[in-house]
C-alpha cells in the first residue's frame, strides 16, 4: 500500500508539474445546484486575475514564477469562494456552491440605514474610494457587432438610364450583407485618468475577425457605379437628390437648403476616392478609434459628471431598496435594486460595501427606448441599453475598473421617396437630363457589445504620462477564422462559442 501511494504521489506530483510549467488553468464555472454556468465571477492570483466570460469559462496565465503552493481564489456573488492551491486545479468544470445567506445574523452594523441613506453614502465617498488619479492599466478590450438587413424593399418608379435599372438595383442589394458580424480583440496599456482628454494608448497586440468577401462585394459595386455614372453624366453636370416628401411639403423657395447638389461626375468619383481613403486611414488610425471607444465607455461610470447612467448623480429620479445582503470576494455588501421614478431610463442593482459604501459592482438595463426618432420616413431608436461595471481595489487602495461591459442595439429605417435628378445648365432648351425615382422601404438592425477587463492598474507620475509618447504602429491581424493561438501567451477574456465557431465561407 505505501509503495503505491509513494508512486501515486510521484505521478501526481509530476502532473502537477506539468500543469504549472505550462503555467495556464483553464475551467468553466457550474452551479453545484442547476448546472448553470456562473458569468462574471473573480479569478484572482496574488495581484492578477481575470473574469468568467457569459458561459462560465476562462483561463488564466500565471507568471514565470508561480509556485504549486501558491493559492489561486474564484470568488462571485451568491457562491462559496473556492481558495486553493494551484495544484488541485486540474479539472476542466469547476462547480461552485450556492452561498446561504448568513449576513443578517453575522453582521453588526452600527445603524440601519435605509436604502436612501445608502446612496447619500455612496455620494459623499466617491471622491476617496476612487482612483482618480494617473495609472497605466493594462486591459483585454473585445467588441462585438453584429448588422442584420430586417427589411430591404424598393419599388422602381423611373429610370431614364437604361443601366440603373431594376436588375442593376437588385444587384446593389445583393452586394449589400443581410447579415455581417464583426470582432475585434485588442490588448494594450492605457496611460491616464478618466478625464477622455488625459488618455494616450500603447497597442501591444490586437486583431479582427470577419468576411473580406462583404468588402470585395462593395468595391465591385462601387466601381460598377462609377462605371456607369461616367458613360451616361456629362462632365458638367450636377445632381439633385430630393425627397418626395419634401417637394410635397416645402416651397420651392425653400427647397434649396434640403438638397444635395453641384455633385458632378468628377466630384462624384472624388467622393469614391474619398470614402477610400477613410476606409484606409480607419485601418491605420486603429489603436486611435479603439482609445475613443475605451474614453467614451469611461463617460458613463456612474460617478462621472455628465454620464447618462444617472442613478446616482441624479438619485432623486429613481426608487431604491435594499433586496439581501451578500459577500462580493471577501466583501460584505448591501444589494440593492433601482428603478424610475418617472421618465428615468434604467433599472438595476447595485451592490455597495458596508464599510466604505464603494459600490463594487452595478448592473443596468433600459426600461424603454433610450431613443426614438421618427420624421418624414426616417427612424432610428436604441432599444437595447444595457451592461455592468465591476471595481477592485488596487495597489493604491483605492477602487480601481475590474471590469466594463456595455451591450448597445439600435434600429434604422427609410420609408421615403427618393429621386435623383441629373440637371445641366450648359444644355440648351432642357436643363434636366435624366432622373431616377424609387420608393424605399428599409430597415437594419445594429448590436454592439464591449468588454474590458483590466488585469493590472499601477500608479504613474505626470512626468511618466507626459514623457510616454504614442507610437501605435499595431495594426489588427485579420483573421477568416478564430485562431485560439493568436493570444497564446496573454491573458484575455475568453471568447464565447459563437466567436469560437466563427468561419468565413469562401
Amino acid at each position: 500500500m505505501y509503495k503505491i501511494t509513494f508512486k501515486s504521489s510521484i505521478v501526481l506530483f509530476m502532473l502537477f508539474s506539468i500543469g504549472i510549467n505550462a503555467q495556464k488553468v483553464s475551467s468553466k464555472l457550474i452551479d453545484s445546484i442547476s448546472k448553470e454556468p456562473i458569468p462574471y465571477a473573480n479569478i484572482i492570483f496574488k495581484k492578477g486575475g481575470t473574469i468568467s466570460n457569459e458561459e462560465g469559462k476562462f483561463t488564466f496565465l500565471f507568471g514565470k514564477n508561480a509556485k504549486p503552493s501558491d493559492t489561486l481564489m474564484i470568488s462571485c456573488i451568491g457562491y462559496e469562494t473556492i481558495k486553493k492551491p494551484l495544484t488541485q486545479f486540474t479539472d476542466s468544470v469547476i462547480f461552485m456552491s450556492p452561498k446561504t445567506n448568513e449576513l443578517r445574523e453575522v453582521i453588526l452594523t452600527n445603524k440601519n440605514y435605509t436604502a436612501e441613506e445608502i446612496i447619500e453614502k455612496v455620494q459623499e465617498n466617491i471622491t476617496k474610494n476612487y482612483n482618480f488619479d494617473l495609472t497605466k492599466k493594462r486591459l483585454f478590450f473585445r467588441q462585438s457587432s453584429h448588422q442584420n438587413f430586417v427589411k430591404s424593399d424598393y419599388k422602381l418608379k423611373k429610370s431614364s438610364i437604361k443601366e440603373f435599372n431594376k436588375a442593376f438595383l437588385d444587384s446593389v442589394l445583393r452586394s449589400v450583407p443581410k447579415n455581417n458580424a464583426y470582432y475585434t480583440e485588442v490588448l494594450c496599456d492605457l496611460y491616464g485618468n478618466f478625464t477622455k482628454s488625459k488618455q494616450k494608448i500603447d497597442m501591444i497586440k490586437a486583431s479582427e475577425l470577419y468576411d473580406k468577401n462583404n468588402e470585395i462585394g462593395l468595391t465591385a459595386f462601387e466601381e460598377k457605379f462609377e462605371r456607369i455614372i461616367n458613360e451616361n453624366v456629362k462632365p458638367d453636370s450636377y445632381f439633385k437628390i430630393k425627397s418626395g416628401i419634401f417637394s410635397q411639403k416645402i416651397q420651392p423657395e425653400d427647397l434649396k437648403g434640403k438638397e444635395i447638389d453641384s455633385t458632378d461626375a468628377e466630384a462624384l468619383k472624388k467622393k469614391l476616392e474619398d470614402q477610400k481613403k477613410r476606409e484606409a486611414e480607419r485601418k491605420s488610425n486603429f489603436s486611435k478609434y479603439r482609445k475613443t471607444t475605451l474614453a467614451d465607455m469611461m463617460q458613463d461610470l456612474f460617478f462621472q459628471e455628465k454620464t447618462k447612467l444617472n442613478f446616482i448623480r441624479k438619485s432623486n429620479k429613481y426608487r431604491f431598496e435594499i433586496v439581501d445582503l451578500a459577500y462580493v470576494g471577501n466583501d460584505a455588501a448591501y444589494v440593492i435594486k433601482f428603478v424610475p421614478k418617472g421618465s428615468a431610463d434604467y433599472k438595476g442593482t447595485l451592490y455597495v460595501n458596508m464599510s466604505d459604501f464603494a459600490i463594487l459592482r452595478a448592473d443596468y438595463e433600459n426600461v424603454k427606448l433610450v431613443k426614438n426618432f421618427k420624421l418624414l420616413g426616417i427612424s432610428f431608436s436604441i432599444f437595447r441599453s444595457k451592461g455592468k461595471m465591476i471595481f477592485s481595489k488596487d495597489d493604491s487602495n483605492l477602487y480601481s475598473l475590474q471590469y466594463l461591459e456595455k451591450d448597445d442595439a439600435s434600429r434604422f429605417g427609410i420609408r421615403r421617396p427618393l429621386k435623383i435628378v441629373e440637371k445641366n445648365k450648359n444644355v440648351k432648351g432642357r436643363r434636366k437630363q435624366n432622373e431616377l425615382s424609387v420608393k424605399l422601404d428599409m430597415a437594419m438592425t445594429n448590436s454592439e457589445k464591449f468588454e474590458v477587463v483590466f488585469f493590472d492598474t499601477r500608479a504613474i507620475s505626470n512626468s511618466d504620462f507626459d514623457g510616454f509618447k504614442e507610437k501605435n504602429t499595431v495594426t489588427a491581424t485579420y483573421m477568416p477564422a478564430y485562431n485560439p493561438e493568436f493570444w497564446k501567451g496573454y491573458n484575455i477574456i475568453e471568447p464565447n462559442q459563437a466567436i469560437k465557431d466563427y468561419t468565413v465561407i469562401e
